[in-house]
């Protein structure tokens, strides 16, 4: 296996492996191993089928399913991530942490993909454990034991999912997630203390008035996503994406109007962030 970085601050494509083979104990903790330092990462040439998808989920963590839509046929730990050619708006076409509404959101995300538009479509990824370090020491000490709270109702994120409610929505899901989880984070194997607040998923501060709370989320939603902390992907065909979602943002490009974009993703389970 060989392994080429994409960027400065995160992001990593992995070569010479083919997981329509099985994968053995020893790859599987090269991969993890270069999960956990580059954060994500990307496989090129990967033409599997939702078995041997499944099957590589299986051997990097344990796939649970999403809560709004409906997996796939036999497969209810696999959705589909699409954007058809008459939508206009993409799905979580907005930077965000996976799901940091839920207790225990996941470990990583593992996104596959099956038919691209023609140009467009990138997906941005930015490193919370650089935006946090690049943080003032006096900024730092006044994050630290702040909680957030995380909704899945906030406007600008679930407008990204109502066309696919519309088509394949979950009818037994919940109408709103509330979860609270540190504005900080503690990386559960690394030990890296990351940003854990996005624009997508945090609506407040525990103990701190909404006018108290606004312009500190504002500026970390601002500062955790500049240039300096991101890597951009370029999709393409039978290719993954895998990463860590207790360090990591993301953000799906929507600039493929009259296009279509399908995916399939696998959520792995995590704990609870401390």
């Amino acid at each position: 296996m060989h392994i080429q970085r994409i960027a400065g601050a995160l992001g990593a494509e992995l070569t010479g492996v083919d997981l329509r083979q099985p994968l053995t104990e020893t790859r599987a903790a090269e991969i993890r191993q270069a999960f956990l330092q580059h954060k994500v990462v990307f496989l090129t040439g990967q033409p599997l089928s939702p078995a041997q998808f499944m099957d590589f989920a299986r051997a990097l963590g344990r796939p649970v399913e999403y809560p709004f839509v409906k997996g796939i046929a036999g497969f209810p730990e696999i959705i589909e991530v699409k954007k058809l050619e008459h939508e206009t708006v993409n799905f979580g076409g907005v930077w965000h942490s996976d799901t940091t509404y839920l207790e225990e959101p996941p470990m990583g995300t593992m996104l596959l993909s099956k038919e691209l538009p023609p140009f467009g479509g990138d997906t941005l990824f930015a490193n919370q454990v650089a935006a946090y370090e690049a943080l003032s020491d006096t900024m730092k000490r006044m994050l630290e034991g702040l909680v957030g709270i995380s909704s899945s109702a906030k406007a600008d994120v679930s407008k990204t999912r109502e066309d696919r409610l519309r088509s394949d929505g979950n009818e037994t899901a919940k109408r709103e997630y509330v979860a609270h989880h540190p504005v900080v984070r503690t990386h559960p194997e690394t030990g890296e203390k990351a940003l854990y607040v996005n624009v997508a998923h945090t609506v407040g501060i525990v103990g701190l008035t909404e006018a108290e709370s606004a312009p500190l989320l504002q500026f970390l939603f601002a500062h955790q996503v500049k240039p300096e902390f991101t890597c951009r992907w370029r999709w393409q065909p039978d290719c993954i994406a895998f990463w860590d979602n207790r360090a990591v943002q993301h953000n799906p490009v929507n600039d493929y109007h009259g296009h279509r974009r399908i995916l399939q993703r696998i959520t792995l389970a995590g704990t609870r962030p401390v």
